[in-house]
């Protein structure tokens, strides 16, 4: 399995899912169009469920690691560990299970979920029952020699659990667990004005380095793309350039933090960005 450091340093720029020019839908057409655009990885999308055969899975592993194309994925959106109904929680649980089983003969190095809502619960009761059931799925994990590491990611609504705090919270409180920072998560989840310039960006990496230690910035798993968001948080994802995410100052807050790892692009077209994005920070 690779890490995000097996390339000389620096960031890795992808897609979210198959790029949109790729002449196909599948994962395995994605990777190759990947190289095609001299992207460096991508992020397989499970948001539906978890429909990938094991002898596919391999087959994009092996082509994947042929090429140089890093993968991760993205688990079904349908994970839910404060769920009011034990089998809806269990059901979550399974879910991240068999993403992670997947990745791994995949050869993707992590998993991203979205972990809860909030629902009729505080704060804290949402966090203690949602760090609950991520510890049970790591032991089962770490049962099987997993070596897939599950990253709970910042969310852009405010009713779901996922503000920057709670994400470095569980990620300090469940060993095994490293974060997902989707950048446009917390700009649209925090308004207008916030979490949106070169001195906010760098407040948020030393935020990451001081509670998780400065080896989380060398391993970063990152999500970006435009938003458009309410006073309610995130309502769309958007080009960056139809935005009004300062990505300059972002990539340039990034690149004087020594930041290293993977950055996922889900903007509408992701691959115009991840190009766009890529080239500003060679630049």
């Amino acid at each position: 399995m690779w890490s995000a450091s097996d390339k000389k340093g620096g960031l890795l720029f992808g897609t979210a899912g198959v790029p949109k020019s790729t002449g196909g839908t599948s994962s395995l057409a994605g990777i190759k169009r990947i190289v095609e655009l001299d992207l460096d990885c991508m992020e397989v999308e499970f948001v539906k469920g978890v429909k990938m055969g094991a002898e596919t899975a391999e087959k994009i592993g092996e082509k994947a690691e042929e090429i140089g194309v890093r993968l991760s994925v993205h688990a079904p959106y349908y994970v839910n560990l404060n769920a009011d109904e034990e089998g809806k929680r269990l059901a979550s649980m399974e879910r991240l299970i068999a993403s992670a089983r997947t990745a791994k003969k995949c050869g993707a190095e992590s998993v991203v979920f979205h972990a809860g809502y909030y629902g009729k619960d505080d704060e804290e009761t949402t966090f203690q029952n949602i760090k609950r059931g991520a510890r049970e799925v790591v032991s089962v994990l770490r049962a099987e020699r997993s070596g897939v590491v599950l990253r709970p990611e910042t969310m852009g609504k405010r009713r779901q659990f996922g503000s920057l705090e709670e994400i470095l919270r569980l990620c300090r409180e469940v060993d095994g667990l490293e974060p997902c920072v989707d950048f446009s998560h917390i700009h649209a989840r925090e308004g207008r004005g916030k979490a949106n310039s070169y001195r906010e960006f760098d407040r948020i990496l030393r935020k990451i380095g001081r509670k998780l230690g400065k080896k989380a910035l060398k391993n970063m798993h990152i999500h970006v793309s435009g938003a458009e968001y309410s006073d309610r948080g995130e309502l769309k994802h958007l080009m960056l350039n139809e935005s009004d995410f300062r990505y300059d100052e972002w990539v340039q807050a990034l690149k004087d933090a020594g930041v290293e790892g993977m950055v996922i692009c889900e903007s509408p077209i992701q691959e115009h960005d991840a190009v766009l994005l890529k080239n500003l920070y060679l630049a």
